[in-house]
């Protein structure tokens, strides 16, 4: 099971964020924000280390736009995780 930040970018996998500000605020009629963006986990690692896990990602997020800290977290995961592995493993190598 795929844990942390850098499990999740050995595996391959995309991180997409979007905000989650919605159309009310209390009972005020507020503009829905909607800005989408895809994250580079790699920056993220640099950032918050390969150990940092996943299941505290959306609560250390804020929009860039509104300023909301409502926001989701998906990820994608490739169709063939061990192939998406070995080719991570393998590019890792030849940078180093």
């Amino acid at each position: 099971m795929i844990e942390t930040l850098g499990e999740a970018w050995s595996a391959g996998w995309r991180l997409k964020v979007a905000c989650a500000w919605g159309t009310r605020d209390g009972l005020k009629s507020v503009r829905e924000c909607g800005r989408r963006h895809d994250v580079d986990l790699e920056t993220l690692i640099w950032t918050r280390g390969r150990d940092f896990p996943l299941s505290l990602l959306q609560e250390r997020l804020r929009c860039p736009t509104c300023g909301s800290r409502r926001v989701r977290v998906g990820f994608v995961v490739p169709d063939n995780p061990a192939e998406a592995a070995v080719r991570s493993v393998g590019s890792a190598r030849r940078g180093a």
